[in-house]
């Protein structure tokens, strides 16, 4: 006998989009994680449009502010493309961690305050955290538990990147987010409330915050004056593999499943795709189907996301800038196909 449906592992966005999707597809479920309240972590916390349209599918529609397009710049040379369809939404990881926690409770998902220490399959069910499923899903994030006990780890690949963020206590200056490429970073700026923007740094291993960030000094001199809002937090590193995304009765979502990198901002958007995805091969009972659903729905994240990131860690990242300003068509494209 079953205690779920669907075990999620992981209290993130993602977790708790799965046991949401989960319990409006009919199947019981619970979710796993042993950090109380809302959890936050570093990220840029701007939801493409097609993330806003994912959440208020199932009833979730976050605080936040309106992105209305993105602005790459380099201190020379800036491109601006404004989305010709919905707006996206910078919201504060912790204002999105509490919405979902509440809907999920209001569907009557179970919270187990837990840490995963192994995954026990036995025939038609999965054990783990003192919980018993039909299926588990992994959703624990970069570092995922549920991968390693499950066998599905890939060698990390060399080149490490890693994130880094910040928020400011300053009214946004911009409802674009803006992308600042400095020598060996990239800067993101996202505004996140009135009175609230978040500044979020990508680069290579050992990066520091306030190094990094004089890398722009336009937008270092335009936040000296405000005042830091919380610690500086970590991520990385951000490239993750996997040999696959599932193994029995268990599946990964999220960053657990595999990740390229952050430069393109559309991590939740490919994040909720792959959680529905991993539902329906639950309720389906269809393993196979998620593998081919996940490789379709996160096709022009890893193509497009790679690309960009192999560029930016090479010496054509100088001309990342130029060509989009030359190209606006290209880059305008570009941001269209993701932000669906």
């Amino acid at each position: 006998m079953t205690d779920v449906d669907v075990l999620v592992v992981g209290g993130g966005p993602v977790g708790l989009y799965t046991a949401i999707r989960a319990r409006l597809s009919g199947l019981t479920a619970a979710v796993v994680e042993p950090r109380p309240g809302p959890v936050d972590k570093a990220c840029g916390e701007g939801l493409m449009p097609g993330a806003v349209v994912a959440l208020a599918a199932v009833g979730v529609d976050p605080a936040g502010m309106p992105l209305r397009g993105f602005r790459y710049a380099d201190g020379r040379r800036e491109v601006v493309h404004r989305l010709r369809g919905p707006a996206g939404r910078g919201v504060r990881r912790t204002v999105l961690s509490a919405a979902l926690a509440e809907r999920a409770e209001a569907l009557g998902v179970q919270r187990v305050t837990a840490r995963v220490e192994s995954v026990d399959e036995r025939g038609c069910t999965v054990a783990a955290a003192g919980v018993t499923a039909s299926w588990l899903l992994g959703c624990d994030g970069l570092h995922s538990t549920v991968r390693r006990l499950a066998g599905l780890e890939s060698p990390r690949p060399a080149g490490d990147r890693f994130g880094l963020r910040r928020h400011y206590r300053i009214a946004p200056w911009t409802d674009l987010v803006e992308v600042h490429w400095g020598r060996s970073v990239e800067a993101y700026v996202t505004p996140v409330a009135e009175d609230l923007v978040g500044v979020a740094l990508l680069g290579p291993r050992g990066t520091g915050f306030d190094d990094a960030l004089r890398q722009v000094p336009g937008l270092a001199d335009r936040v000296a004056d405000a005042e830091p809002d919380g610690p500086v937090r970590g991520a990385g590193p951000l490239r993750q593999r996997t040999r696959r995304r599932s193994a029995g009765r268990v599946l990964l979502a999220g960053d657990a499943s595999g990740y390229v990198d952050a430069l393109t901002g559309e991590g939740m958007r490919v994040g909720f795709a792959q959680a529905d995805a991993a539902v329906e091969a639950a309720a389906s009972g269809d393993v196979r189907a998620y593998e081919r659903e996940w490789a379709r729905r996160t096709r022009d994240f890893r193509v497009i996301t790679g690309g960009l990131v192999a560029a930016a860690t090479s010496p054509a990242r100088r001309a990342i800038v130029p060509t989009a300003a030359a190209l606006p068509g290209v880059y305008g494209g570009i941001v269209e196909r993701l932000a669906r």
